[in-house]
């Protein structure tokens, strides 16, 4: 999955807020220890506190959930993991809502060292594409759903992928994947949302494994991507 989990991962935040239980404003404490390569939002926050004279900084779980999704920010997502019982329970998220397929079980950047043959913290793009179906298609309560959207919307992150093959006037918003970097093959991937005008919205999922090893998908990877939503938007 590669980042692309972080997307299930902000609608289990939302969806245990609406179901009563931690609320959003709830907080959760970050430290230097936290900290991980890709960290913009929660690194912020914790230079702030050190810069005050504080030894950790807090963050709500709305932020953290926002920051996992909009900046693919690695720290947000394994304090929201642990905060909400680890890869098992993420596991059994998807299981809860009809996918026997997509499955966690490690934590950022472990889960990005992806070898060939290991099913660990995978999915399929069918299977994908029917779990976020099935959050916006009624899984989710009204309000998470709409922030979901607004997060996924306000995400830029695959702006070179998917939906740079799409026509200007089509609404979409998702979430990219990416992998590579010491022996492992460089990973492409985008959960995309779409709302055609004057038509039912869409989900595409792409997960492209390029065959190569490197740190870094090309201009010529994403625009394997960019390809798939020009298909989209003739075939639909």
């Amino acid at each position: 999955m590669c980042s692309t989990f972080k997307l299930v991962l902000a609608a289990m935040v939302l969806d245990r807020a609406a179901a009563g239980g931690r609320a959003l404003d709830a907080r959760l404490s970050a430290g230097p220890g936290d900290l991980l390569a890709h960290a913009p939002v929660v690194k912020a926050a914790v230079d702030a506190a050190a810069a005050r004279g504080e030894t950790a900084a807090e963050l709500t779980l709305a932020e953290l959930a926002e920051a996992a999704q909009t900046t693919s920010d690695n720290a947000a997502a394994n304090l929201l993991l642990r905060d909400l019982g680890g890869p098992s329970a993420f596991t059994a998220f998807a299981r809860a809502h009809g996918d026997a397929t997509t499955r966690l079980d490690r934590f950022e950047p472990e889960m990005s060292d992806i070898r060939s043959g290991d099913v660990r913290d995978s999915t399929t793009p069918r299977a994908m594409a029917q779990f976020v179906a099935r959050l916006f298609g009624g899984a989710l309560a009204p309000s998470p759903r709409q922030t979901l959207r607004r997060w996924m919307i306000a995400t830029t992150t695959g702006a070179a992928r998917v939906r740079h093959g799409l026509p200007t006037d089509w609404l979409a918003g998702g979430k990219t994947g990416t992998g590579g970097g010491d022996g492992v093959t460089v990973q492409c991937n985008d959960v995309v949302w779409i709302e055609p005008p004057g038509r039912a919205p869409l989900v595409v999922a792409v997960y492209y494994d390029t065959h190569v090893v490197g740190d870094w998908p090309s201009d010529a990877d994403e625009e394997v991507l960019a390809e798939v939503g020009r298909l989209v938007a003739r075939t639909r």
